[in-house]
């Protein structure tokens, strides 16, 4: 696999990531098998969270006998000191491991800077003089946000959305980074499964040479066809090119991204499907979204309280209560008329 430098890390890791949110899904036989055919295809970064429930014990249970072979990189919330501490020290202990490479600041509402008063970073300049921790990153979902993070010299790695999607603006990090020798992880290459060409995806990203994507792994056919691409990588052609300004042209406008910040609902809506589920029967399995429960998921949406924490919480600025609205009145059109 093609080999890149990791910004200023300076460690040294393949270009396609893996991201362990999905590994969550399966049993630990597979996940297993996910990650040892990851990394023997030459993947070496991987990405997880404390608050992925399972996701760092299974990466310690699958690739601790390789720990000095690859990059681990985790997250913690911008809680109180003390539980950043417990955060790292358990994250530690599930992926039997002594050092973390890469510990980011998981999308905090804030840049979290030395002699803060919240202490975020401060406990983060401990662990690392502990040894715990090698360097330090922030994930976010605000490009302002991302930007201020990037021009504080504060951070090593930043971990942003970033897809054939993006707009100039978000292109314009990815090369700010660069000039700053940032590393910059790629989230949601695939906009959380709206994005249906993998390919094209994958030779979007590939143009960026400080880019790392971290895809979202949950089957051996994914792990296979993006170290397919891996050894023979698709070209950014005309045809390719044709591909992404034909999604760009469906998918114009505000769309859920489906980062999942806008939960809990406290009326049990599952927003982050719900909101884009349109979408979703016209991209996926159309079955898959049309099915007796799914109807009823939607129908939860009559039972919105108004409470706004939704609106309030998503990094997009989308009008939730609004866009549910009108993905729920399309849906049962579209499940009416069959």
């Amino acid at each position: 696999m093609e080999q890149t430098i990791f910004g200023k890390t300076g460690l040294t890791v393949g270009r396609t990531g893996f991201g362990c949110i999905p590994i969550q899904r399966v049993t630990y036989e597979e996940s297993s098998a996910l990650l040892r055919r990851a990394y023997g295809g030459g993947v070496t970064l991987f990405d997880t969270a404390n608050g992925y429930t399972t996701s760092e014990d299974r990466i310690g249970t699958a690739l601790s006998g390789v720990r000095d072979r690859i990059v681990l990189c985790t997250k913690s919330a911008p809680l109180a000191p003390e539980r950043i501490a417990a955060n790292i020290d358990n994250s530690l202990k599930m992926m039997r491991t002594d050092y973390i490479d890469v510990i980011q600041v998981h999308n905090p509402g804030f840049v979290p800077k030395p002699g803060g008063e919240d202490g975020v970073y401060d406990c983060l300049l401990k662990a690392k003089k502990e040894g715990k921790i090698r360097h330090i990153g922030i994930t976010n979902h605000s490009k302002d946000l991302a930007k201020e993070a990037v021009l504080s010299g504060l951070y090593d790695t930043l971990q942003y959305p970033l897809s054939y999607l993006s707009s100039d603006d978000e292109l314009e990090l990815v090369r700010l980074c660069e000039e700053r020798n940032i590393g910059f992880l790629a989230m949601k290459a695939l906009c959380g499964g709206l994005l249906t060409n993998a390919k094209a995806a994958f030779a979007f990203l590939r143009q960026f040479k400080n880019v790392i994507p971290i895809w979202g792994i949950q089957h051996m056919a994914e792990i296979d066809e993006f170290l397919e691409y891996e050894e023979a990588p698709p070209i950014l052609d005309d045809e390719m090119l044709g591909v992404i300004e034909a999604d760009k042209a469906a998918l114009a406008g505000n769309f859920c991204r489906s980062c999942g910040y806008c939960l809990p609902c406290p009326a049990g809506i599952p927003i982050p499907n719900a909101a884009r589920v349109t979408m979703l029967l016209g991209r996926t399995v159309k079955q898959n979204w049309t099915t007796p429960e799914w109807q009823a998921e939607m129908r939860k949406i009559d039972g919105c309280t108004g409470c706004g924490g939704c609106k309030s919480r998503c990094p997009y600025g989308l009008d939730i209560p609004a866009l549910l609205k009108l993905q729920q009145k399309e849906y049962f059109r579209i499940v009416e008329n069959g």
